[in-house]
Order: structure tokens, then sequence, then C-alpha cells
């Protein structure tokens, strides 16, 4: 019986410093809203709220190991497919001036990137990457900066106490195509990169300009090595369910942006773990919280890549003019390698 009792105990001890809205992680000064897009909520864990949205929130996103850490209050407001008008109309309500801590992601969205990923990722003798990624570096450059100067200043406006950390995105490839049904190039890959750089670098110009005192933090260097086909993958290549996709895993989250971005909004970063157990109990206490938002967060829809459809009557059409038998993976191929060489050429050409 003694044992019994001291096994109970040490289990409710356990559950209470999980908590991330029990105890003194409640107490006033402890509040953590975390705002953004899919890079914050969580997708591509592959474990999600029961929160009755598609925001594919995730115990195992750094938000949730930040609050579950640093034993803070956390209201779990990012969501999969966020934009930036999605954080100014339907995430920013959450902020308060007892607001203390920020954190966010936002900018992806807005350039389409799951439809360039989309684009790049079917044959180069299908496709036209090129100008897909030049549409989103245009979208970057030119639209992008007020709209994100704006929320960073709201931001500021709504909860004038808070420390805000806003995050940037990795780069995704690693030079190599290691996924069965895509083919990126080598040069698709280092133009999505160079996008990536793109729109972490305008964020940051963006927080800077602001003037809202807020802190930018890139990933980029801590996910060196960890990309798509790296032998250590913290992102997911392509994916099934293909919403997991070209997304930070556990990996990423847990020893990617979890460290990163600890640091620069705590000052620390306490070693993380989070077992089944521990991820359910925090799951079930987020899940709660954010079902009473779920009717304005049904208006957010996640931004999915679709795997290239080597029978839909576009590529049938596109392989009929480049020669190519779809019944062969060997035609299929050798067309894509002649076809990105002279795509690269091009390229290169008005580069």
């Amino acid at each position: 019986m003694r044992r019994l009792v001291a096994v109970v105990v040490s289990v409710l001890t356990g559950l209470v410093l999980l908590a991330p809205t029990a105890g003194p992680a409640a107490a006033a000064g402890t509040s953590y809203v975390a705002l953004g897009d899919s890079y914050s909520s969580g997708t591509g864990t592959r474990s999600y709220l029961s929160d009755g949205t598609t925001c594919q929130r995730s115990a195992y996103a750094y938000p949730s190991l930040i609050a579950t850490r640093s034993s803070l209050a956390l209201n779990f407001r990012a969501c999969s497919g966020a934009k930036v008008a999605d954080v100014s109309s339907l995430q920013l309500p959450a902020l308060s001036s007892t607001t203390s801590y920020v954190t966010l992601t936002v900018g992806g969205n807005d350039a389409g990137f799951a439809s360039v990923l989309t684009e790049c990722a079917k044959p180069s003798w299908a496709s036209n990457c090129n100008a897909a990624v030049d549409r989103a570096q245009s979208i970057i450059r030119t639209q992008l900066p007020a709209g994100l100067t704006a929320l960073y200043k709201a931001i500021r406006t709504r909860a004038p106490q808070a420390r805000v950390v806003v995050a940037g995105y990795p780069r995704i490839f690693n030079g190599e195509d290691c996924n069965l049904l895509t083919w990126f190039s080598p040069t698709e890959e280092a133009r999505l990169n160079a996008t990536a750089d793109l729109l972490n670098s305008t964020i940051q110009a963006a927080v800077a300009g602001s003037g809202a005192g807020l802190t930018y933090s890139s990933p980029t260097a801590r996910f060196v090595s960890h990309a798509v086909c790296d032998d250590v993958e913290w992102l997911n290549g392509l994916a099934s369910p293909t919403s997991e996709s070209f997304h930070p895993n556990r990996s990423g989250h847990a020893s990617g942006y979890y460290p990163l971005v600890s640091t620069a909004l705590t000052g620390s970063a306490p070693a993380t773990t989070l077992s089944a157990s521990q991820a359910a109990v925090v799951s079930e206490q987020l899940a709660v919280q954010q079902r009473r938002y779920a009717d304005r967060d049904r208006a957010i829809q996640p931004a999915v890549v679709t795997i290239p459809d080597l029978r839909s009557p576009e590529i049938e059409r596109a392989a009929a003019r480049a020669g190519v038998d779809l019944r062969s993976r060997a035609s299929i191929d050798a067309a894509d390698r002649r076809y990105a060489w002279k795509q690269a050429q091009e390229h290169a050409a008005r580069s």
C-alpha cells in the first residue's frame, strides 16, 4: 500500500509540473501567447490537439515545449495556413497588457510557399519552377514588408510589456532529392533555399524597422546538416499525409526551434524530452483551451503541398510535348535531367 501511494503521488506531481496552466504557471506575469503559422503550430510532428480545427497544433511544437519547461501559461493561437492577415484579425486579440511572452512565425503562406513547392516538385518538363519562385520572391520583396511591419507594431501595441521573439524559417533542402515522387533539381533546391533566406532577411528587416523592440531569431544555422535527405532529418520530405511534408518534425522542434527560441525568449532552454503520456496530458489541456476559438480558427485552411500526379491530363500533355513515355521511369527521369539543365541555364543567363 505504501508503495502504491508513493507511485500515485509521483504521478500526480509529474502532471502538475507538466501542466502549462496549473498552479504557479497560471499566475499573473507568466502569460505566453504563441502566434503564427504551421511552423509554430507544430505541423510535421504527426500528433495534434483535438480542438475542432485543422490548425494542427501539437504538444511537441516548440511553443508547447517552452511553456511546459518554463512553467508558462500558454495560449496556443498559432494555426497551420495562417497568413499575416489571419494573425492580425484572428490571433492578436489573445494579447493584452498582461501578456509576458509572445512568439511568432509568419510570412511563408503569404508568399505561397506550398504552391511553389508543389510546382517545383514536378518533373522539369512538366513545370515552371523558375516562374513560381520568381513570383514568390516578388511577393516577399514588394508586398510582405508593409504587412509584417504593421503586424509587429500591432503586437507591441496590444502587449506593451511582452518579450516578443519572431522566428524565421530554415532552409529545407541540402542539394539532393531522395524522395521517390518528387523531382527537385539541385538548382531548384538552391533557389528554394535562397527564397527562404530572402524571406528571413525580409522578416529581420521588418522587425528592425518596426521600432517595436521585437527580437528576430534565425533558425538557418541550427538546421544545417538536418535538412530533407540529410542523415539526421529535422525536416520532413514528401510525407504521407502530404500535410506533414516540408515541415519540422519532432526533432526539428525539440532540437531546432525550441533551444533557439526559448533562449531568446526566456534566457534559457532547459533540457526537454516529452514522453507520449506527458504529451497526452499537455494536449488535452491545450485542446480544451483552444476549442473556444474553434469557430474563428476554421476560417484558416492549411496550405498543403500536392504530390505530382503523372496521370493528370496536364502532365500527360506535357509528357507528349517532351516525348516522355510515362510508363518508363527511365524516360521520365532522363527528360527531367535535360529540362532541368536547360532551365538552370536560362536562370543563370538572366541572373
